[in-house]
């Protein structure tokens, strides 16, 4: 099944960026996707996912966007989507995410581990995850399967978002149930925070970079961690 995986993030990439990439074989592309996907889910679930291709391209179009218009290091959209882990990961994530939406096993987390393992940035598939979303370098990042992430979301490298405890039932299971964070529009991360538990980050908020949160902040919130303390001497450990 990885096999015919890679052949469909492939695909799709031509598909989704043919500007980009200097593909224009969309016709032939979409033939092979819906016989890739025959092969790995059937012809209903084939058929249904060639309906979502518009609606992937259309977002993974505004995650350009949204890293292109808060990188200064950027100099075009093409070397977004050639060089850029966070779009590599979104493009993953996405179709993804779709398969899961259609209820395909195994392979939309599939997907998205093949993505962990080529950027560092580890996405459930199962999150939701609004449009204009942009990872910066991304090295760390974990998003966990309940997570809610609304438009013009912005993310930096080691933020974590996951959750806090696990309920389990009288068998000893563990409870599927939402518990990870839930970021409004507009929220901004910045790098090594970690979100835990089912707390709502209002729209407008910026979290500051080496935070740890686990209650709700309202929105256009500002979040620091508490300063470092400055001593002028650290003889033999002193401070330590």
């Amino acid at each position: 099944m990885e096999e015919l995986l890679s052949q469909l993030i492939v695909l799709m990439r031509r598909i989704v960026f043919p500007e980009y990439l200097g593909q224009d074989d969309r016709a032939l592309d979409l033939m092979s996707v819906r016989s890739v996907l025959r092969k790995i889910a059937g012809d209903k679930i084939a058929d249904a996912f060639m309906e979502r291709i518009p609606y992937i391209s259309r977002l993974l179009h505004t995650d350009v966007e949204a890293i292109a218009d808060n990188d200064p290091a950027v100099t075009d959209r093409t070397e977004v989507v050639l060089c850029y882990p966070g779009i590599r990961v979104m493009l993953h994530y996405r179709t993804a995410h779709e398969l899961l939406l259609l209820e395909v096993p195994v392979a939309p987390r599939l997907l998205t581990e093949m993505a962990h393992s080529a950027t560092g940035i580890d996405i459930h598939p199962g999150a939701q995850i609004g449009e204009y979303f942009a990872i910066d370098h991304g090295t760390g990042v974990v998003i966990g399967a309940t997570t809610v992430i609304g438009n013009h979301v912005m993310l930096y490298q080691g933020v974590t978002l996951g959750a806090k405890n696990i309920r389990y039932d009288h068998d000893g299971r563990p409870v599927d149930e939402p518990r990870h964070p839930i970021l409004e529009d507009n929220v901004t991360v910045y790098a090594n925070t970690t979100v835990l538990g089912r707390v709502v980050i209002g729209h407008d908020t910026v979290v500051g970079g080496n935070v740890w949160l686990t209650h709700s902040v309202p929105p256009r919130s500002r979040i620091l961690q508490t300063r470092a303390i400055e001593q002028p001497l650290f003889a033999d450990g002193a401070g330590i």
